[in-house]
């Protein structure tokens, strides 16, 4: 079934309707009824009775983003909380870090005391402890040295900030945070391709396959790096999706036949 985006956040958000100061224009948008007058939204196009929220020259009136903007708006919020939630846990993770640096040798000696009880019942299931990949990766931590972990603390902050900057950037639409998004999100590709060769797991496949989405559908529809005619036809196409410019020169284009 096909989504009415417009209608969708009409009903979510209310109506937003204007009263253009140019007549030709004014008339199109306005009507009269038993009821009072009505304006015509500027997002889903239905009338709505009473006054107009706003009025002035149709160069201020508010650009709503309506049909497939509107849809795009959409998808980028979705990626929005997606980089939110792993911005928030990145930053748990580089916490926990920075606290295992402080507290390195109590934690192994909290390990080791857990192994050395663990290790019997294990062995009565045929599985040995000290040859497994977990714990010894788990060793392996435990080996390194403090200002190494405090490093990989700050490059997760890092790398937690920019999922942040890219959420909040991607909330508002802003065309910086596009850009930042495919480049960001691209530079990690390799490095997740090469987790999988290491280690596949449906978590890392889904993963990928979305970075993978993310980018090729910021890049195509947002029109980045001059991709489809660049920011001119972006702009273009949010213009041409504008009720009220639709509108305008719809009058326009009456005016001109009825004249003479």
């Amino acid at each position: 079934m096909k989504i009415d985006w417009d209608r969708r956040t009409c009903a979510r958000k209310g109506h937003v309707t204007y009263a253009p100061d140019d007549p030709r224009l004014r008339v199109r948008l306005h009507a009269r009824t038993e009821l009072g007058d009505v304006w015509r939204c500027l997002r889903c196009g239905d009338f709505v009775l009473g006054e107009p929220h706003a009025s002035g020259p149709a160069e201020d009136a508010p650009l709503v983003p309506r049909g497939k903007v509107l849809r795009d708006l959409f998808v980028l919020r979705f990626l929005a909380v997606e980089r939110a939630v792993r911005g928030v846990f990145i930053v748990l993770v580089a916490v926990a870090v920075w606290k295992f640096s402080n507290s390195r040798n109590a934690v192994r000696r909290l390990f080791e005391e857990y192994l050395n009880v663990f290790r019997p019942v294990f062995r009565h299931f045929h599985y040995d402890l000290d040859h497994s990949p977990v714990v010894g990766s788990l060793q392996k931590v435990f080996g390194y040295r403090q200002s190494t972990l405090l490093l990989v603390a700050a490059l997760l902050l890092a790398y937690a900030l920019i999922e942040l900057v890219e959420a909040v950037g991607l909330w508002y639409a802003k065309r910086w945070a596009e850009y930042l998004t495919v480049v960001a999100t691209a530079a990690f590709l390799p490095l997740e391709i090469y987790e999988l060769t290491e280690h596949i797991s449906w978590l890392k496949i889904a993963t990928l396959v979305l970075n993978i989405l993310a980018v090729l559908y910021i890049a195509l529809t947002k029109r980045l790096f001059g991709l489809r005619g660049g920011r001119r036809k972006f702009e273009e196409e949010r213009h041409s999706a504008s009720l009220l410019e639709v509108e305008e020169s719809a009058g326009m284009a009456a005016h001109g036949r009825s004249l003479p």
